[in-house]
């Protein structure tokens, strides 16, 4: 049993004793501590909170005792039922909710759930926002309603609509070239709620050819719900057949975006932000920003339209931040999440796939071509599982040291850049492992460089 406290949000999995995992008695906690900080900080008025689920099959659970726990706090609860990540998201600020909470592991497998918590901007919390929580939480500073001031219950199932209609209404989303494109489309949605909302955004695109595998909402994921390469043989498998011009992958919660071109291989997740960008800066020239994990083509892209990139710490608010900071007029994170300012800050397939569609109409282009025109990078992404008595933080601190004549990033574990590559250690904020991402000319050369520092870490631990 895992429970994981980050800036991600409240993960575990579910099952075992309190404290050992997202069980009722925990979910009951951090949700009470959650509405005690929105309570004290909170500008919004309206009493409200948004719930929204992907189709995890312990969603209906998770659920029904979050938004218990909201009433007997005294909020309103808005649950909008299965529903994508970002579409909560933009349903806090749609409904003038106080704040939100997603319940979603995103790539996690099956046996997780979490909690991830919004401001009412339909942002994700700060850190020190989040560690606010937790503080509540384990002090049990919260007190709940008399009985006359209890919250209400109030379901509204109107909100995938109105994110489509969002999309739809962005300036760079031209529905009358990707109609005209008549482009065939096969998506892998992985048995969760990508296979409600993605296929009425594409034919109110105006795409008619539409297959969808693993679209039924189960929960029960048909392969391991990460849209890397190595879980997508079916769909690579289906567009070999040459039916289809692109297929798109979403992971759980719909806020990561892989693409599959025409002939079944992979356009490489780290160039969905890449190529969404480019469509972006074409049009509205200025700065971009992505993790430290993420592709150096992004800058090389920025570079060719006179922006700027910056790099930010892994994770979703670090990135938004960042933006804010730079006036991003584009950014996200290299596993595909596409933030797209002009919708909202936060990772969006669906305003990724619209955009995506909106180039390649303008492009001309097969998919496999549009990949082409790009910088060729290969991350390789490899893991380290340190015991529990592991310290992580001084392991990094000696490659720090080893490396220091290098260019050295310390804002989020270490990341060494050599003049042609470069190499990022750093602590998950979803699992207890080390995550080894590096980056080079041929994947070989990657795969071989994020080894060779694995070495040298495994080292300091004997």
């Amino acid at each position: 049993m895992t429970l994981i406290k980050s800036i991600s949000g409240i993960r575990g999995t579910i099952g075992g004793h309190a404290g050992e995992g997202l069980n009722p008695l925990d979910i009951v906690k951090f949700t009470s501590a959650y509405a005690t900080l929105i309570r004290k900080t909170t500008t919004v008025k309206s009493n409200k909170i948004v719930v929204g689920r992907d189709a995890r099959i312990s969603g209906e659970m998770v659920k029904n005792v979050v938004c218990g726990t909201l009433m007997g706090m005294g909020f309103d609860v808005i649950n909008i039922g299965l529903a994508t990540t970002p579409t909560t998201e933009l349903a806090v600020t749609m409904s003038g909710a106080c704040g939100g909470i997603i319940l979603t592991a995103s790539h996690n497998p099956r046996q997780w759930n979490a909690l991830k918590l919004l401001n009412e901007k339909g942002e994700f919390l700060n850190a020190a926002e989040g560690q606010e929580v937790l503080r509540i939480a384990n002090a049990e500073e919260f007190e709940y309603a008399e009985v006359d001031a209890l919250g209400k219950y109030i379901e509204d199932f109107t909100y995938d609509q109105k994110h489509i209609d969002s999309v739809l209404a962005l300036k760079l989303v031209d529905v009358e070239a990707i109609r005209k494109a008549n482009f065939r489309v096969a998506l892998d949605t992985v048995n969760s709620v990508g296979g409600v909302i993605l296929p009425k955004l594409l034919q109110q695109l105006g795409v008619n050819t539409i297959n969808v595998l693993y679209g039924e909402p189960t929960g029960d994921f048909q392969h391991n719900p990460e849209p890397l390469e190595k879980n997508l043989g079916d769909i690579m498998n289906l567009m070999k057949g040459g039916q289809y011009d692109v297929a798109f992958v979403v992971d759980p919660d719909v806020d990561r975006l892989a693409f599959i071109c025409e002939d079944g291989t992979m356009y490489g997740e780290e160039y969905t932000l890449v190529t969404v960008a480019d469509y972006v800066l074409k049009h509205t020239p200025g700065n971009t920003v992505s993790n430290l994990s993420s592709t150096r083509a992004l800058r090389d892209v920025t570079s060719q339209y006179g922006g700027t990139y910056s790099a930010a710490a892994v994770g979703e608010v670090n990135v938004t931040t960042k933006m804010k900071e730079v006036g991003a007029v584009i950014g996200g994170e290299g596993n595909g999440g596409v933030i797209y300012p002009e919708s909202h800050y936060g990772r969006d397939a669906l305003v990724g796939i619209a955009l995506f569609l909106s180039h390649l109409a303008h492009e001309g282009k097969k998919v496999s071509e549009l990949r082409a025109t790009y910088p060729p990078y290969f991350i390789a992404k490899n893991r380290i599982d340190p015991t529990p008595s592991t310290d992580v933080d001084a392991l990094l601190v000696q490659v720090k040291e080893m490396y220091k004549n290098e260019q050295i990033n310390d804002i989020d574990g270490v990341k060494i850049d050599f003049p042609t590559s470069w190499v990022h250690l750093r602590k998950s904020n979803t699992e207890p492992i080390i995550r080894v991402y590096s980056e080079a000319a041929t994947m070989e050369e990657a795969d071989a460089l994020g080894k060779k520092i694995m070495d040298v870490v495994l080292s300091f631990t004997k």
